[in-house]
């Protein structure tokens, strides 16, 4: 996110969950981290021109998700190992979830 000109701010927390389920996260979309940016919440490795797009458009939504560790998404590229289509998944407070954006090899 850095690279990509977001300034990150790094906590450690005891309980990841619970800043999932403040944050209105669906489980189904967990990931290895949560982030907050601009009051939204972006779960996973969501790629930086999705969340600049978030930040344009502005909708209604608590946030962005790409749920597991996708290989091919932002910090998981693996060098001689073929990337994985993933989405990018918009939700709101309600747990409603659509895709925002596809990535495919």
């Amino acid at each position: 996110m850095e690279a990509n000109g977001y300034p990150v701010e790094e906590k450690n927390v005891a309980d990841s969950v619970a800043v999932k389920l403040d944050h209105s996260v669906p489980q189904e979309l967990y990931s290895c981290h949560t982030a907050v940016v601009d009051g939204y919440t972006i779960e996973g490795h969501v790629p930086a021109a999705e969340i600049d797009r978030l930040l344009a458009e502005r909708p209604d939504i608590a946030g962005l998700a790409v749920a597991g560790m996708p290989i091919g998404s932002p910090g998981m590229e693996t060098e001689g190992v073929a990337n994985q289509p993933f989405d990018v998944i918009a939700f709101d407070e309600a747990g409603n979830m659509e895709v925002y954006a596809s990535y495919k090899p």
